[in-house]
């Protein structure tokens, strides 16, 4: 197994670790709990792996992508996989709410409709 398969299943397995958090998460809030330490322990962990997944994706990136290098070979199903699941991870966790709420063009918008 080359250091790309396995930097690719590293990937995976911080993307595991991020659902498993926000499954637990989801569920902790379920059941009311959203003030136990376990539940702040399980935001924590949730918060630190996506953002150990969005570096490890920016790094997939600049490598896949460099200019000076021909990797054409290298995008198989599973980076290309993890590359559309990124692209829809970024629009889900994007701050909407900064963009539609301080925006001056929306501000405005919301003015003159009512």
């Amino acid at each position: 197994m080359d250091n790309f398969t396995i930097y690719i299943y590293l990937i995976i397995l911080v993307k595991l670790g991020f659902i498993s958090m926000a499954i637990t998460g989801i569920y902790l809030k379920n059941k009311k709990k959203e003030k136990s330490a376990s539940y702040k322990n399980v935001e924590y962990w949730k918060e630190r792996f996506e953002f150990i997944f969005t570096a490890l994706m920016a790094v997939l990136l600049i490598y896949l992508f460099n200019p000076r290098a021909n990797l054409s070979d290298k995008l198989e199903r599973e980076p290309k996989l993890l590359l559309y699941l990124f692209g829809f991870i970024l629009l889900i966790t994007a701050k909407w709410n900064v963009f539609f709420q301080e925006s001056k063009l929306f501000q405005n918008i919301q003015k003159t409709v009512g």
